[in-house]
């Protein structure tokens, strides 16, 4: 449940539209390690706003399209609370790429070499983005909230560059193999 909640945590900042949600929110803060898509904001808003945690209203524009602007309500406040002091799980973990590294025996080396090469290009384009965050400094009333989102950051820059390093060791590793892919195993329909 944790989109509502961090939905929650940005309207407890300020009010905001679902678009402003996600492209001033989510995708300019948090997309590193929780990314959002449109359409689950809007369904978790109107859960929200269901649940009394948010409230919404219409702000008049002229020669643009109406907004719809969410506000968090005290109940809101009081489930954002108590969402902060829960301690969540450690979530699982869930790559397709090593799935395929997995059972990638019958590939060629340069295949394996290939997919992880694509996958280097991909986490360097992460980190590059990651690292061109700025975070400017914070004012004297926001030094523990810009602290806590410099704490996020960090994270993502550390988990970029472990696994840069672990892909360099994989192509190294590749290399080194016995360049001829293994057999498909027998089973027992091609006795």
């Amino acid at each position: 449940m944790s989109l509502p909640h961090a939905i929650l945590g940005f309207l407890n900042v300020m009010p905001m539209t679902g678009y402003d949600l996600k492209t001033q929110a989510f995708d300019r803060s948090v997309a590193h390690f929780w990314p959002a898509v449109q359409p689950q904001i809007y369904r978790d808003l109107a859960r929200l706003e269901a649940a009394g945690h948010v409230r919404s209203e219409t702000e008049v524009q002229r020669g643009k399209p109406n907004r719809r602007v969410y506000h968090i309500t005290p109940a809101g406040r009081t489930e954002l609370d108590r969402w902060l002091r829960t301690t969540p799980a450690v979530p699982g973990h869930r790559e397709p790429f090593l799935i395929q590294l997995f059972f990638g025996a019958g590939l060629t080396n340069s295949e394996l070499t290939a997919l992880l090469q694509a996958q280097r290009a991909g986490h360097q384009a992460r980190l590059d983005a990651l690292q061109a965050v700025t975070i400017p400094p914070p004012a004297p009333a926001e030094v523990r909230r810009q602290t806590l989102t410099r704490l996020t950051l960090d994270l993502g820059l550390h988990l970029e560059r472990a696994y840069l390093n672990w892909l360099d060791d994989a192509l190294r590793t590749v290399a080194a193999l016995d360049p001829t892919p293994a057999p498909a195993p027998m089973t027992d329909t091609d006795a």
